[in-house]
């Protein structure tokens, strides 16, 4: 990782985060819409969620890359899930998803959780190679999904 890279967590959306967000959100997912400056907002003010943002002093402190960190309590506990990392095509290769997942793990461990979670497509290669060296282990489980309508009934 270079020294050139900081991490921090989103306290405010201003039009900074919000180009950041504009910029990341269509390299992460090409059916994805760009989340509104409320959306933002709201997922900022959720006691449930962090969002993790990775600025390059050497681009002029431009936004590079994000995570989002969700940590809640379930009856077994305290639980985190890492979600919706991106780093920008230009600050790939540089340590940036290291040192968001890094910051991530350190939230989500003084917040009380015992593990964290989180799925990543096997065709993106070196993101599988960094969790499995941050120390991920594969998790032999079914991950399902079912599409909701906009009222979430049948």
């Amino acid at each position: 990782m270079t020294d050139a890279i900081e991490i921090e967590a989103v306290a405010a959306v201003d039009g900074d985060i919000m180009e950041g967000m504009e910029r990341l959100v269509p390299q992460l997912s090409s059916s994805a819409a760009v989340p509104s400056t409320d959306d933002v907002r709201a997922m900022v003010a959720s006691p449930c969620t962090t969002l993790l943002i990775a600025r390059d002093s050497a681009q002029g402190r431009r936004i590079v890359g994000s995570l989002t960190l969700a940590v809640f309590r379930i009856p077994t506990g305290v639980r985190a899930w890492i979600e919706d990392v991106v780093v920008d095509s230009t600050a790939r290769g540089k340590g940036v998803g290291e040192a968001l997942s890094r910051e991530a793990l350190r939230i989500a461990a003084s917040a009380g959780a015992r593990t964290v979670e989180l799925t990543s497509r096997p065709s993106r290669e070196a993101a599988n190679r960094l969790y499995k060296r941050l120390g991920f282990q594969i998790r032999e489980t079914n991950v399902y999904r079912r599409a909701l309508d906009a009222g979430g009934a049948e």
